[in-house]
C-alpha cells in the first residue's frame, strides 16, 4: 500500500507541477516593451511570404498582402511556384505597390520557397508569414522589441483563430477545437519563455529572424540537408528546424504575448481539422526526438550562449530544463486518457484525497482557456466536446508515431503535389548520398546546381556545392539521383 502511494503521488506530481508552474509563469510574463527611441524599425524589415497562390484562396492572400503592407515593412516577397507566378504578379499589380517582388521555384516546398528568398533579403530582419494570417498595424515594432538586444535571434508572437463569421453547428465546433489548440499553444510558449526562454517552436505563421543568421551557409547547408532516422532527406518542419538551429548556436528566443503583436490565422473548420492535427503531431514526434536524443543540446550546457547582464559569458546552467521537462518530454508521456484514468484508479479512496484529485483533473481542462471563455462565454457549452477530444487525440499521436516517415498535408488543393520531395529516401554509399525519388522525373530535391527555369536561372543556394552525377547511360527519367555532398570529398 505505501509503495502504490508513493508511486501515485510521485505521477500526480509529474503531471501536474508542470500545469500549476505554468500557470504562474504565464500570469507573469510580459512582453519586451517597445523602446522609446528603437534602434530597429520598419524599414529594417523585409516579409517573405510562401505561398502556392491557389485561385480559391485569391481573395484572402491578397488581404495578407495587404495587411503586411499596411505595417510598412521595406518589402514583401511572395514567393510562389512557377505556374501560378504570372497570377500573383497580376494581383501585385492590381495593388499599385513598389514594395513587393515576386519570385518563384519550379515545385511547391516551403524549406525550397524560404531558401529562394533568403539571398534577396536587403534588410538586417527578415519575417516570414503564412498567406493567410492577419496582422495588426502595431505588430512590427513589437517584433522588433527583443531584436534591440543582439542575444535574440528570432522573436514569436501569440496567436489567435479568425472566427467565422455565422457559422453552421459543425464548423463552430471545429472552429473551436482549432481556437483552443492555438490558446494551448500561446500559454504553452508564454510559460516556457518566462521560466527558461524556451518555447515548443517558433511558429512560421508568422515569425521573425536576424537575416544573418539566415543567410549563413553552415544554415543553408543545414537547413537544405537535415536528414530524418538516417534513412531520409527531411524537407518539411522548417519552422521545427530554425527553432532547434537557434538554440544549438546560443540564440536566444522571444516570445511576444501581447494583443497588439497578436496575429489572426485559419484553420480547417470541418473534419480535416484531424488531418492538420495528425501533420502538427508528427512534426512534434520528429522535432522533440531530434532534439531530446540526436541533437541533444537542451541536455547540454550552453557553452557560448549570452545572457542578458553578461554577454558573452559562458553560462553556468542547462539550456532550456523546463521546457525539456514541460514540452518536449510530454511527447513521450503525456497521454491523457491514460494518465487520468490511471490516477484516479490508483488515488487513495479518502474522500480528503480522492476529490481533490478529481476537481484538479476537471481544473486542467479549463485553466488555459479562461480568457477565451470570458470573451466568448458562449463556448462554454462546448467544453466537454473539448474534453473528449483531448482523450482522443491520443489516438491521433499514436498512429502520427506510427507513421513518421508520413508528410503529406491532406487538407489543401495542390500542397501534396510533390509531396516526395518532402521526405526523401535516403541510402548511404561510401561517401556518397544517394536520394531515391518517387517520382519518375528528373528533378533535384534542392536546388544544389544550377536549375533553369521559365523565368531564369537559380542560383546554386550552396556556394561550395557540386553538380548532380548523372550515371553516362542515364535515359532521362532516373529512378535514383546521385548527389555528392559538400564536404563529402
Amino acid at each position: 500500500m505505501l509503495v502504490e502511494h508513493t508511486l501515485f503521488f510521485a505521477l500526480l506530481a509529474y503531471r501536474y507541477l508542470r500545469l500549476i508552474v505554468n500557470v504562474v509563469a504565464f500570469l507573469l510574463l510580459r512582453p519586451i516593451a517597445v523602446p522609446e527611441n528603437p534602434l530597429l524599425t520598419s524599414n529594417d524589415v523585409t516579409v517573405v511570404v510562401p505561398s502556392l497562390a491557389l485561385d480559391q484562396d485569391r481573395d484572402e492572400f491578397k488581404e495578407t498582402v495587404h495587411g503586411i503592407l499596411a505595417t510598412n515593412p521595406f518589402e514583401v516577397i511572395l514567393v510562389t511556384i512557377d505556374e501560378n507566378v504570372e497570377r500573383v504578379k497580376l494581383m501585385v499589380k492590381s495593388m499599385a505597390t513598389t514594395k513587393v517582388r515576386v519570385l518563384s521555384v519550379s515545385q511547391p516546398n516551403k524549406r525550397r520557397q524560404m531558401v529562394r528568398a533568403i539571398p534577396e533579403v536587403r534588410t538586417s530582419i527578415t519575417i516570414f508569414a503564412d498567406d493567410d494570417v492577419r496582422w495588426p498595424k502595431t505588430i512590427l515594432p513589437w517584433m522588433l522589441a527583443p531584436l534591440e538586444d543582439a542575444v535574440y535571434g528570432g522573436v514569436g508572437t501569440n496567436q489567435r483563430l479568425r472566427r467565422a463569421v455565422e457559422p453552421s453547428l459543425s464548423q463552430r465546433v471545429w472552429g473551436f477545437l482549432g481556437a483552443m489548440y492555438l490558446l494551448r499553444r500561446n500559454f504553452d510558449c508564454a510559460a516556457c519563455s518566462y521560466m527558461d526562454g524556451g518555447l515548443p517552436c517558433l511558429s512560421g505563421r508568422t515569425v521573425a529572424y536576424r537575416t544573418k543568421i539566415l543567410s549563413d551557409t553552415a544554415f543553408t547547408d543545414g537547413f537544405t540537408h537535415e536528414e530524418w532516422n538516417s534513412e531520409y532527406q527531411l524537407n518539411a518542419d522548417d519552422d521545427n528546424f530554425i527553432t532547434r538551429w537557434l538554440v544549438s548556436h546560443g540564440h536566444r528566443i522571444a516570445f511576444q504575448y501581447h494583443r497588439e503583436a497578436e496575429v489572426e490565422t485559419t484553420l480547417e473548420d470541418n473534419p480535416k481539422f484531424l488531418k492538420q492535427c495528425l501533420r502538427w503531431s508528427r512534426s512534434n514526434w520528429r522535432s522533440n526526438i531530434t532534439s531530446m536524443f540526436i541533437e541533444r543540446h537542451i541536455w547540454r550546457l550552453a557553452r557560448g550562449a549570452h545572457t542578458m547582464s553578461e554577454p558573452g559569458k559562458l553560462t553556468k546552467n542547462r539550456q532550456q530544463p523546463w521546457s525539456t521537462y514541460a514540452v518536449h518530454l510530454t511527447t513521450l508521456t503525456h497521454w491523457a486518457l491514460l494518465w487520468d484514468v490511471g490516477l484516479l484508479y490508483y488515488c487513495p479512496k479518502e474522500s480528503w484525497v480522492f476529490w481533490p484529485v478529481v476537481a484538479l483533473i476537471a481544473t486542467s481542462k479549463w485553466i488555459k482557456f479562461v480568457g477565451h471563455f470570458l470573451r466568448h462565454p458562449v463556448d462554454v457549452l462546448l467544453l466537454p466536446v473539448l474534453v473528449v477530444f483531448g482523450y482522443l487525440h491520443g489516438l491521433i499521436k499514436l498512429y502520427a508515431a506510427c507513421t513518421l516517415h508520413v508528410t503529406a498535408w491532406g487538407t489543401r488543393e495542390g500542397a501534396d503535389a510533390n509531396d516526395a520531395y518532402r521526405m526523401i529516401h535516403l541510402t548511404q554509399t561510401g561517401h556518397e548520398h544517394v536520394l531515391e525519388t518517387k517520382s519518375s522525373q528528373f528533378m533535384s530535391p534542392w536546388p544544389l546546381f544550377q536549375e533553369q527555369s521559365q523565368y531564369g536561372k537559380h542560383e546554386p543556394i550552396y556556394p561550395n556545392s557540386r553538380p548532380a552525377q548523372v550515371p553516362r547511360d542515364h535515359p532521362g527519367k532516373p529512378e535514383t539521383i546521385c548527389l555528392i555532398l559538400p564536404g563529402d570529398e
